[in-house]
């Protein structure tokens, strides 16, 4: 195959994987903490070498899970109040942060913020008590986690759940 056909797959490959280009990922990363991309590549833990080419698409995916995590926990971080405003102390911090971070991805944890009680006003919002509850009965055998979300989003509103 071509390099640039190669190039077109592995862009067509990362919007299905990642939910659009790295290479517009990473850009929006450069451009948000005023680094460059060697300094981004060091601060996610992956070879600047090997940034550049994920970015350009001649390779499809970022192999390391930690180096995807570092950078959706900075893709967070942009909208934290302290990092929004751009104060230069911020945004190192952050990267600091995100440097000396050691995460774990497994199908159950992301290193990002996993507080889920954010979820439950939104719950309530589009749902009463009832409705919630209803909801929960009809997902417990097949989807058990998300009832029991909606069984806490109940408790956390002060009603007993059945």
């Amino acid at each position: 195959m071509e390099d640039h056909k190669i190039v077109q797959r592995n862009l067509a490959l990362q919007r299905e994987w990642y939910g659009e280009p790295l290479g517009d990922r990473v850009r929006r990363l450069v451009v948000a903490f005023n680094v460059s991309q060697a300094q981004l590549a060091d601060v996610l833990g992956i070879s600047a070498p090997m940034l550049s080419q994920v970015m350009s698409g001649r390779r499809a995916k970022i192999g390391n899970p930690s180096v995807l995590a570092r950078m959706i926990m900075l893709e967070r971080k942009i909208l934290t109040p302290d990092v929004a405003t751009g104060a230069p102390e911020a945004l190192q911090r952050a990267l600091d942060d995100v440097r000396e971070s050691k995460p774990t991805v497994s199908r159950d944890s992301l290193p990002v913020n996993g507080d889920e009680s954010v979820a439950y006003p939104v719950l309530r919002r589009v749902a009463d008590r009832v409705e919630l509850q209803q909801a929960a009965d009809l997902l417990h055998e097949d989807f058990p986690a998300i009832a029991e979300l909606f069984r806490r989003a109940i408790r956390a509103a002060g009603y007993p759940v059945k």
